[in-house]
């Protein structure tokens, strides 16, 4: 299925390693663009697809009331093997741009996104992963099924993963369940909590956290740069 993406490169001449945006509930929105923008202009292509595509063509919204219960019906209308298939048609279309280094490739994702990118990290073309406060991983999969917390031990890769201790969508327990599989299924991962609430990257949430939101952000550019630049 051909579905719609924002699509930033880095100027300039050259091949880079890319990286899969993937959104929150709000679809494929300012702050998901601004994101999109900030890696290219760390060096990456970037793409942010939108993964709503089937149930809402164009959907975009920006955290308030009606849009949030929209996302959310959105969001319980996907699956897990229709992510990770627009994931891969996602991959698949990086690898014809010239610009694109076709064997670094990473992910990262906020939010339903974070949840999606734990999915993602399962296929073998994604060489490192940031998570950012996935909901429900420890406690669903979309679309049904055993929870996506099951899959742990077919990520590959390198994976980072980020969780406000203060989220009222995440309970701690959940979070260390996380953190748990990924130690008892040998992940190459660090883990990165926050005294924060659940939206604390992104500066259009109540929860934004100016200082976690830098930190992170050093970490997730670590992460690309280690992985996806010096050994891509």
């Amino acid at each position: 299925m051909l579905i719609d993406a924002h699509l930033a490169e880095p100027t300039g001449s050259g091949v880079f390693p890319a990286i899969l945006v993937v959104q929150e509930i709000w679809g494929v929105n300012a702050h998901i663009r601004h994101v999109t923008e900030r890696l290219a202009r760390e060096g990456y292509v970037a793409i942010a697809p939108a993964i709503f595509q089937r149930s809402a063509p164009g959907f975009e919204g920006n955290y308030d009331a009606d849009t949030t219960v929209l996302g959310r019906k959105y969001k319980d209308a996907t699956t897990a093997d229709e992510l990770l298939s627009d994931m891969q048609a996602a991959i698949a279309y990086l690898r014809t741009l010239p610009k694109v280094k076709g064997d670094a490739i990473g992910a990262i994702g906020f939010c339903f996104g974070g949840h999606v990118v734990y999915l993602a990290a399962t296929l073998p073309d994604i060489k490192a992963t940031a998570s950012f406060y996935g909901g429900g991983i420890a406690t669903m999969t979309p679309g049904g099924g055993a929870p996506t917390i099951t899959r742990t031990s077919d990520i590959h890769g390198t994976f980072y993963a980020f969780f406000g201790t203060a989220d009222p969508l995440i309970p701690v327990e959940q979070i260390d369940q996380i953190e748990a599989a990924l130690q008892k299924c040998h992940i190459d991962h660090r883990f990165f909590r926050y005294l924060t609430g659940h939206g604390f990257f992104c500066d259009q949430r109540t929860d934004y956290s100016p200082e976690a939101a830098a930190n992170a952000w050093d970490k997730v550019k670590e992460l690309f740069g280690r992985v996806l630049k010096d050994e891509g």
